[in-house]
């Protein structure tokens, strides 16, 4: 039975860095930089994700390529017959809860990306506002959604690494690039564009408080795909001939260039046509299609938008189906399929409730959160900094300084002084900024 691996390096930075770049980074970072400093709140988020993200992207790369294995059994073969394991344990549980309601959001996209391609979404008159609560209530539509988006999900990663999950990313990633340099080219080609661009990069000291800090250092590895385990799996698939320091290297920076590359595609067309730059949900359903109604083949472009959303969704998607199918194959290649589609079943049961949030299950709260926002909150708030902290202790506790220096420093240019700096950054700062965003998630500062 032979192990499973990346064809090449491209392959496995294209698929780590479609991990990493979900929704969030398209419609929420952009918008958290405009209002939080713009360019000087950006220059934030690069320091920390380079000084925090990448550290911990780089701890997560050596438990998987050294030991050539996923999650769970990662954590055992490093630190065998402890409690240790249960850190990928706690990354599958993270991810199958995740996926459930990211789902949720990729099947609403789905809905208004086959609405667009038929040509119906955009309107004269039309209350977008009103459509999109209209769209996400309807029970029977949303979770068909959410089951083709799933079934999508299931039927890449049940292919295997190479043939699924490395093939389209590799389709994926490079047109989500060029359908971003396609809306861009039209964005600023139109009357006050530059004001969209001045909002989101224009350096504004005045607009960093401890709130943005806070939330740069949070992002920093959220949106690095980091503590959930997810790249100890991908990196397990990594060749012992590769590098690990250029492709975390190359993750962080193409990371980084979409979240620019979303803030000057979306806010030149918003501020020119003096429409609010709304964050989350409402910016991609709402703000989107009334901004592309009032330009000349905005159905098109906004068809473009929302496919570029769809690949985003997707190779996130991949990533957190990954982990819990391969934890539970363990290298059998042969159970890979039935096990993808018991998962990716068990996953849209688990999505219903969220589905129905804004629905028929729209008055059940939990702690005066729906359904949706509370799994939302659990991830978020409490499951992914704890899988961080965990990860940041377990590194330089339980891997010999000697092994981490001689896998990390394997067939790279860096040399002894790039390792010392990240085993300190990692053993001293990178813990002490993950309990900081821990308590301030839990609204201990505020």
């Amino acid at each position: 039975m032979e192990k499973e691996q990346w064809s090449s390096r491209l392959g496995f930075i294209l698929a780590a860095a479609g991990s990493a770049i979900g929704i969030g980074a398209i419609w929420k970072l952009p918008y958290v930089t405009g209002v939080s400093g713009g360019g000087a709140f950006f220059l934030l988020f690069i320091l920390f994700s380079l000084f925090v993200g990448l550290p911990l992207l780089l701890a997560e790369f050596v438990i998987g390529r050294t030991t050539g294995k996923e999650a769970i059994r990662a954590y055992q073969a490093i630190a065998p017959h402890s409690k240790w394991h249960w850190i990928g344990i706690l990354g599958v549980i993270t991810c199958f809860i995740l996926l459930s309601f990211y789902s949720v959001i990729g099947g609403w996209i789905v809905l208004y990306f086959v609405k667009g391609l038929f040509g119906g979404l955009i309107q004269d008159g039309a209350n977008y506002g009103q459509y999109f609560e209209s769209t996400i209530s309807s029970s029977g539509l949303v979770i068909t959604a959410q089951g083709a988006f799933l079934l999508i999900t299931i039927l890449v990663v049940a292919k295997g690494v190479q043939a699924g999950i490395e093939r389209a990313s590799k389709l994926m990633m490079p047109a989500l690039f060029i359908l971003f340099l396609v809306l861009i080219v039209r964005s600023l080609t139109l009357e006050n564009a530059m004001e969209g661009v001045k909002f989101f990069l224009a350096p504004n000291f005045s607009g960093i408080s401890s709130e943005s800090i806070l939330f740069a250092m949070g992002q920093s590895f959220f949106s690095l795909s980091v503590g959930v385990s997810v790249m100890v799996t991908y990196s397990s698939y990594l060749s012992k001939k590769e590098s690990l320091i250029q492709p975390a290297l190359s993750v962080v920076w193409l990371n980084l260039l979409i979240a620019m590359l979303a803030g000057l595609a979306i806010f030149p067309a918003v501020f020119s046509l003096g429409l609010e730059p709304t964050a989350g949900p409402g910016l991609l359903f709402i703000v989107l299609p009334s901004v592309f109604q009032q330009i000349v083949f905005g159905e098109l472009f906004l068809v473009l938008f929302l496919a570029l959303f769809l690949f985003a969704t997707l190779t996130s998607a991949f990533s957190m189906l990954e982990i819990v199918v391969a934890s539970l194959v363990k290298g059998k290649t042969e159970k890979r399929a039935a096990y993808s589609w018991i998962t990716g079943i068990l996953i849209f049961i688990l999505g219903i409730p969220s589905a129905l949030s804004y629905g028929l299950l729209g008055d059940f709260l939990i702690l005066d959160k729906s359904i949706f926002d509370a799994a939302d909150y659990l991830v978020s708030n409490i499951l992914l900094p704890i899988g961080s902290l965990l990860i940041a202790i377990f590194v330089p506790l339980k891997i010999k300084k000697s092994r981490l220096k001689e896998e990390l420093l394997r067939n790279s240019k860096a040399g002894n002084a790039f390792f010392t700096i990240w085993y300190y950054v990692m053993r001293f700062v990178v813990p002490v900024v993950i309990v900081i965003v821990f308590l301030d998630s839990l609204g201990v500062f505020r």
